[in-house]
């Protein structure tokens, strides 16, 4: 595939372009069967109560994924982040009401580095609340 943004093209403190991604109970149990995570905090309101959570709450790995589209679909290569990392600051609380939660994710490169590659630093809210924290991303460009 390749990516076709050029590493002379962007500057740092360029943006790119923000998303929000939507979240269902249904989102989680779909991400739930796909990646064999089934801890109840994820699906069982009664039980992520009873634990100290709000509500039933997104798996981490599931918030991570979603911020990092801004990135892959910026980007057009998925192959061009060779390196990504978070800190889980917040959950994404998914209440069963019919609309669920939304992760708003925003980014923009934070440093140029040698090989054509750049950083990219990620802010993901949802609720207002910072979900990710020093959430950045290397990304290879042409």
């Amino acid at each position: 595939m390749g990516t076709q943004i050029a590493y002379d093209r962007v500057e740092v403190g360029t943006e790119l372009p923000s998303a929000t991604f939507p979240v269902t109970r249904d989102t989680l149990v779909r991400y739930a069967g796909a990646s064999g995570d089934f801890n109840p905090i994820h699906w069982n309101e009664k039980f992520a109560v009873e634990v100290g959570l709000p509500d039933v709450i997104a798996h981490g790995m599931f918030t991570m994924a979603e911020a990092v589209r801004v990135v892959t679909d910026w980007v057009g290569d998925p192959g061009a982040v060779v390196e990504y990392g978070v800190r889980f600051t917040k959950p994404v609380v998914v209440p069963n009401d019919g609309k669920g939660a939304v992760i708003e994710v925003s980014a923009k490169i934070g440093e140029k580095l040698d090989d054509n590659r750049v950083r990219v630093d990620l802010t993901a809210t949802s609720e207002g609340k910072k979900v990710l924290g020093m959430s950045r991303a290397v990304v290879q460009l042409a």
